[in-house]
């Protein structure tokens, strides 16, 4: 139809811009060829390549999809850890405060019985030099009874068991009535 009409407008005249019918035979089958050539070679290779890239895609997305449940699971056992950590170091301030608790407890006990142990070491310590400071008294007190009964006499009364026997004798009378008193 092109042809009919590029003959029928000028008949002498050719038109650059429509080509001619062996141009057109001829442009058709190199693009027939080409397509097919196309098709059988490059075509494949190139699904070939895509589909590669798209297989790398998709194992780097399910890579990515593993570190990160990976890193979620590690998340997770980090968190219970640190929670068993938590609860191990409540564990461990407990048990210290208790440790604590029961060591002042027997700070103090010891230290009840050690001041029990030193006033009862202070009053038998008193009781001895109180009775000590009795004997002593007893004969010093003897000394001067018999001294002061020798002046009153007028003569000196020798320190005989008898004499020794009437002076313990009287200091017995005497610690009796101040016991009867208290």
């Amino acid at each position: 139809m092109l042809v009919a009409f590029a003959e029928e407008g000028h008949a002498g005249e050719i038109n650059p811009l429509l080509p001619t019918l062996p141009d057109l035979v001829w442009g058709t089958l190199a693009f027939l060829i080409i397509l097919a050539l196309f098709v059988w070679k490059i075509l494949p290779n190139l699904n070939k390549l895509l589909d590669a890239r798209a297989e790398a895609i998709e194992g780097s997305i399910n890579s990515a999809e593993a570190a990160q449940a990976e890193a979620q699971a590690a998340l997770e056992k980090y968190t219970a850890q640190l929670a068993d950590a938590r609860a191990e170091a409540g564990e461990i301030r407990e048990k210290a405060r208790a440790d604590g608790s029961a060591i002042v407890a027997e700070m103090r006990e010891q230290a009840t019985a050690e001041a029990a142990r030193i006033t009862s070491n202070a009053h038998a310590q008193i009781e001895m030099e109180r009775l000590a400071a009795l004997a002593s008294l007893r004969s010093d007190v003897g000394s001067l009874a018999l001294d002061l009964a020798g002046g009153v006499i007028g003569e000196t009364l020798s320190e005989d068991a008898k004499a020794q026997a009437v002076v313990d004798r009287f200091l017995a009378e005497l610690e009796a009535s101040e016991k009867a008193r208290s």
